[in-house]
């Protein structure tokens, strides 16, 4: 490939994801202001300056436009876990598996914390969003088995990433819901924290 040819892809890339970022933003948007079931696809796409069949090309169907991200791509976070320290816990391993995507999620806080609003305003979008994750938590749980030296059947892998899981959504809703405009790695790793020294109970406010 020539340097134009990249130069090419490069830009095609760029517009696509534009156009992704567009349309999701468009359809977040929309539901927030007039629900899920008042909004359509013709409309997302009219918001977003692009044709219906171009929105196809994208997403499926409005459901997903809403909680499809790229930051949610589990393939990289596999990757990472497969790739930490042997010396951490497996409870450790899994944050720092998760660094990329939380940066991530940061550096898109307003569309984040509009989806999560989103979410919690309409549940029948929770299945679309656990589906979606349910592959990238089975592929953990085989990297933590292998980690850890045990067979697949073993209670405690699992374990580790369905805990795991519970306290990086736990972090994001709350990080969602801040307004000192705090970093989503200071929840996360709050949480982490809180497993790591068995969820002891927090002192009194009385």
């Amino acid at each position: 490939m020539t340097v134009t040819d990249q130069a090419a892809t490069g830009r095609r890339d760029r517009k696509k994801a534009q156009t992704r970022a567009a349309l999701t933003a468009a359809a977040l948007r929309l539901v927030a202001e007039r629900g899920l079931e008042h909004v359509t696809v013709e409309e997302i796409s009219e918001a977003a300056d692009v044709s219906s069949r171009t929105f196809f090309n994208y997403f499926t169907c409005k459901d997903e436009a809403l909680t499809d991200d790229p930051a949610l791509d589990g393939n990289p976070v596999v990757a990472h876990l497969a790739a930490a320290p042997a010396r951490v816990s497996a409870l450790q391993a899994v944050r720092v598996a998760l660094d990329e995507a939380i940066g991530a999620i940061q550096a898109d806080r307003e569309l984040w914390r509009l989806r999560l609003t989103v979410i919690t305003q309409n549940p029948a979008l929770l299945p679309r969003l656990v589906a979606g994750n349910s592959a990238t938590e089975q592929a953990m749980v085989a990297v933590v088995a292998t980690r850890l030296g045990v067979g697949p059947d073993h209670a405690h892998p699992p374990l580790v990433i369905a805990v795991a899981g519970a306290a990086f959504r736990t972090a994001m809703l709350r990080w969602a819901a801040d307004d000192d405009a705090r970093p989503l790695h200071d929840f996360v790793d709050e949480a982490f924290a809180a497993i790591a020294a068995g969820l002891p109970d927090p002192p009194s406010a009385c």
